[in-house]
């Protein structure tokens, strides 16, 4: 019998080895030999890790890998989804992120549409503008915010937020600077400095990088450092009201803080974010302190005082009194900082700030600031009630609470569990935060209402 009568006809080249598991595909023919003269082919697939990935010759930074988990809070945005994906059907209260819910007052809205409908006009139309920001917002914002402390327009760097300047402000500064924070403080201070190079490793036993001087805030002492125990740096962040605590310094305390880092020789940056919240008789801002302008820079922001979380507008303050130890003046390397890194704020944004600082919209804002801090009073309440110890609230739309003794991440995650509400641990605003949680007022009053139902369900 001649070859082709013991051949047989394959079915096709592209399935007949995985159809006909006794035979192999002859090489140049699609035919399928039997396997009693033959031995049977396995088809072995190349691993996944086998196969050949291209990459770069540019070496990763170092300082990327130093940083722990994920930010804070894009951390607990995935863990929300999580908890939404295994409760499809909860409804989710988040008082986690301080992101604001109420709606951009009108008179500050129509503001940044008729500025938008006027790019459409000839005459009304413009491009590029000064990367510092349009004179008369830097002229507004002086004489609203800075009234009577000798800061003037020409001080102010118009931006897009305070969390951007702070980024911006440490590529001024530089790698070599060493930096000290509130121990616990706003994640974004001790990110920036791990990113530029500023610290050594991180010790997971301390919870802490090395090179940075956590400066311990906490009730004992009334949230604000014992500065004899604080070793000297070149920067000291610092925030008031503060991010999480609530807690706002007193005069005397800023007092004290001005004249550590005039000993010291020292650049204090001064975040006040939260400053319209003050209802007490505490500085506002630290140029309130005399002799401030020669050591001290602030940051400030329209997020939480009129719903810019999104809109995206803030500034920084930089007094021609700041100086280097070489004499030159801070504001003009900061200066060409923002004119490297920065093409100024959105010109619509920049008409929505300037309608904030009009009468009626100071008003406005006003009103916003009030009715967070209702709900702020409604979550220390509902806390206070239950027995805990509680912080913060009065000057800040952040409520602190103390859970001794437990992880604030199981805390969290306890919370999240049985009441379906977002909070945030006090954990990942640095070790002084552990044994915390922070609960935002940033909320619609149904919510929070809510909210404090379930939580009252949960600790009663």
């Amino acid at each position: 019998m001649s070859l082709s009568q013991h051949l047989s006809i394959s079915i096709s080249s592209s399935s007949s080895s995985f159809l006909a598991s006794s035979g192999f595909t002859y090489r140049n023919r699609d035919v399928s030999l039997p396997s009693k003269n033959f031995g049977i082919c396995r088809c072995v697939a190349i691993p996944q890790e086998e196969k050949i990935t291209y990459k770069t010759k540019v070496s990763r930074n170092a300082n990327m890998a130093k940083l722990q988990a994920g930010y804070l809070f894009p951390e607990i945005a995935r863990r929300r989804n999580a908890h939404l994906q295994k409760y499809p059907d909860s409804k989710v209260i988040s008082l986690g992120i301080g992101d604001t819910t109420e709606p951009i007052p009108e008179v500050i809205t129509s503001a940044m549409a008729k500025r938008s409908q006027a790019l459409s006009t000839l005459e009304g139309y413009s491009g590029y503008g000064a990367e510092q920001g349009e004179k008369p917002l830097r002229a507004a914002i002086a004489s609203t915010f800075y009234g009577g402390l000798g800061i003037e327009e020409d001080d102010i760097f118009v931006s897009d937020g305070a969390k951007c300047d702070i980024s911006r402000l440490q590529v001024l500064f530089g790698s070599e600077v060493t930096i000290a924070v509130q121990d616990p403080s706003y994640p974004a201070y001790v990110d920036s400095s791990v990113i530029m190079g500023q610290t050594g490793l991180y010790e997971k036993d301390a919870e802490k990088f090395q090179n940075i001087e956590y400066m311990r805030c906490n009730p004992e002492n009334g949230f604000f450092p014992d500065l004899s125990k604080v070793s000297r740096t070149d920067i000291i962040f610092f925030c008031s009201p503060n991010n999480p605590t609530g807690s706002a310094a007193t005069r005397e305390q800023l007092t004290r803080l001005v004249q550590f880092a005039k000993d010291n020789g020292s650049i204090i940056v001064y975040d006040s974010a939260y400053a319209m919240y003050i209802t007490e008789d505490k500085p506002r801002s630290i140029f309130e302190i005399p002799g401030a302008k020669e050591v001290a820079l602030e940051t400030a922001s329209f997020s939480k005082y009129a719903g810019f979380t999104g809109v995206r507008l803030g500034w920084t303050v930089v007094p021609k009194e700041l100086l280097f130890s070489d004499g030159f003046p801070v504001a003009k390397d900061f200066n060409r900082i923002v004119c490297t890194c920065f093409n100024g704020a959105s010109n619509v944004v920049q008409a929505g700030g300037l309608a904030c600082l009009s009468p009626e919209g100071r008003n406005a804002m006003q009103k916003v600031v009030g009715f967070y801090k209702e709900n702020a009073d409604i979550i220390m309440d509902t806390f206070n009630s239950l027995g805990f110890n509680v912080y913060g609230g009065r000057n800040a739309p952040y409520v602190w609470v103390h859970f001794p003794g437990r992880s604030s991440w199981d805390v969290f995650s306890e919370i999240l569990e049985k009441t379906h509400v977002v909070t945030t641990p006090g954990s990942g605003f640095g070790p002084g935060g552990e044994g915390f949680i922070r609960v935002s007022a940033f909320g619609h009053r149904d919510n929070v209402l809510e909210a404090c139902r379930r939580f009252k369900q949960l600790y009663k």
